[in-house]
């Protein structure tokens, strides 16, 4: 067999190889085609319905009318300060409206200062000591908070100062007993229902994370 017979073999040989390992590659390049229409299907719906809804920010348009000034002023707290979230501060909010009414009801305004702005401490601290000169003592149990939600917001765009009113609907048992241990007011085994709307301000980007109750109110 000459050269060239030899040369022609090895040249096919090299040809079917080829052409044997480009199928196999297309064989599993499915990865790498046109996708199924499903997915782009989906990111289409998304595309679509966040255009429908005008990119409401879900996190205030799930407590407040998205034309509000509300919402308006609780956007401004977000541009103010990118990490503000309305649902979490409500969720504080539940928190802070136990401990500081409960604080308030037994007398123990020291371990909530921080959380309260001058003017409401004083007032506060007023009543308190009211009950202390009349020999009353108030006697409480916080059931939970069975209602709660976002009444009104403002922002101060110079001052970046944002306040929230929250309105309150709590159980809890409470009674006023004298100096003797009489029950003056109250009784011990009647769940009341309270309701209040509090005000509570921060200026927004602060390094100071917590929020101050400026406002009490029904």
């Amino acid at each position: 067999m000459n050269s060239a017979i030899i040369q022609l073999l090895v040249l096919a040989g090299i040809a079917i190889f080829l052409i044997l390992r480009l199928k196999s590659v297309l064989g599993t390049r499915e990865g790498f085609e046109k996708p199924p229409l499903a997915a782009p299907r989906k990111e289409s719906r998304r595309e679509r319905f966040e255009v429908i809804e005008g990119g409401a920010d879900r996190d205030i348009a799930d407590h407040v009318d998205e034309d509000s000034p509300a919402a308006r002023a609780l956007a401004a707290m977000k541009r103010a300060e990118p990490g503000f979230s309305v649902t979490e501060f409500l969720n504080g909010a539940r928190s802070a409206y136990e401990m500081i009414l409960m604080a308030f009801e037994n007398g123990e305004l020291e371990k909530i200062r921080p959380f309260l702005s001058d003017e409401v401490y004083e007032t506060f601290s007023e009543v308190v000591e009211s009950r202390r000169r009349e020999g009353l003592k108030v006697e409480a149990n916080f059931i939970g908070v069975r209602d709660l939600s976002l009444s009104d917001a403002w922002f101060d765009e110079e001052s970046r100062t944002g306040e929230i009113a929250v309105k309150f609907v709590a159980e809890l048992t409470s009674v006023v007993r004298d100096s003797e241990g009489r029950i003056v007011e109250g009784d011990p085994k009647e769940i009341l229902r309270q309701k209040d709307v509090w005000t509570f301000a921060r200026r927004m980007g602060a390094d100071d994370p917590n929020w101050q109750l400026v406002a009490t109110g029904e």
